[in-house]
């Protein structure tokens, strides 16, 4: 397996990847619109390969976390893998890559909202305990952050998703 930044010659491929993974279009359309936007990094845009063919596809993208003072931090989503290839640690190393480069470039913080049992492997706990909120009326340990090496004490506040989001 090869993780790399995704190209835009992948974006077909991983796209095909993301409607499998999830069934329906909507995470298709985000990404296709944070790519579009100035909240892409496209450092931060993985795919995983294996023999030459796309089988899962991380994103993360910049997002707003206003208390005192408006951050950008990062956005876990979507995180997507072919059914045929679940289970076989290709999410986790697209994870584990992406968080890596994050911490690289001096990024303060992850945001992701989903399975607890999943991310907290890597290092995820409920936002509240850094003070900081979801816009989305969710259970605490499902909404988590995850401080990279930029991080401070001073970033609290909520969490505001740009408008590629609202469709998702």
């Amino acid at each position: 397996m090869q993780i790399r930044s995704e190209q835009p010659s992948d974006y077909q491929a991983a796209s095909e990847v993301i409607w499998q993974a999830f069934g329906q279009d909507n995470e298709v359309r985000l990404v296709e619109k944070i790519r579009k936007s100035d909240r892409y990094i496209p450092n931060l845009s993985l795919v995983a390969e294996i023999d030459g063919v796309i089988v899962a596809h991380i994103l993360f993208s910049y997002i707003d976390l206003v208390g005192d003072v408006t951050y950008k931090v990062l956005s876990l989503a979507p995180l997507a893998v072919r059914s045929p290839n679940r289970k076989q640690g290709i999410g986790s190393a697209l994870v584990q890559e992406g968080l890596a480069r994050a911490n690289a470039m001096g990024e303060t913080i992850a945001i992701v909202l989903g399975h607890p049992q999943f991310y907290s492997r890597f290092g995820f706990e409920p936002s509240i305990r850094y003070g900081i909120e979801s816009p989305f009326p969710v259970p605490d340990d499902f909404f988590m952050v995850k401080p990279l090496t930029g991080y401070q004490n001073s970033h609290k506040g909520k969490v505001i998703y740009p408008p590629a989001f609202a469709e998702v």
